[in-house]
């Protein structure tokens, strides 16, 4: 994709998220700013921890605290999620359109994936009764590509 076209989609989604941002009641502070469009600009499903890294080059003085609250409100306000998962820190994603998870256990990679039977879920009557579902997510685990050929050729040898 051009370059142009990138930096447009960003602008757009930037102000996508200064409206979602001033809807919920927030202020749109440049650290907040700077968090989010870190987070958009990577498939990688980044950690706070990761994400801090990257932040802190713009914004030497800000915390791991702050990166942290900061993620936790933007899934909160729907600007992203949080990669559902066990054992890990929390990994999230900027990229909040339809789309599923599949994690490498063996390089911790998350890849995107869209499987568009898997976007309409059904909820069974007993969870609708009991429960308000806001989401609902589909969550792969296994070996990787990449991995599944590194360790073949381990074993080869």
């Amino acid at each position: 994709m051009p370059v142009r076209k990138k930096r447009g989609r960003m602008q757009e989604k930037i102000e996508q998220f200064e409206q979602m941002c001033r809807a919920a009641g927030l202020k749109l502070t440049p650290q907040r700013i700077a968090i989010y469009t870190e987070l958009m600009k990577t498939d990688s499903h980044p950690s706070a921890d990761k994400l801090y890294g990257r932040v802190r080059k713009i914004f030497p003085r800000i915390s791991l605290d702050t990166v942290n609250r900061t993620l936790i409100t933007l899934s909160q306000i729907g600007a992203a999620f949080v990669v559902e998962g066990s054992g890990d820190p929390k990994r999230y994603d900027g990229n909040v359109e339809t789309h599923q998870h599949f994690k490498c256990v063996n390089c911790r990679k998350i890849y995107d994936f869209r499987h568009k039977p898997y976007d309409n879920i059904k909820v069974p009557p007993s969870i609708r009764k009991r429960f308000d579902v806001l989401r609902k997510t589909v969550y792969l685990e296994g070996i990787c590509d990449w991995c599944r050929r590194r360790l073949k050729k381990k074993v080869r040898r």
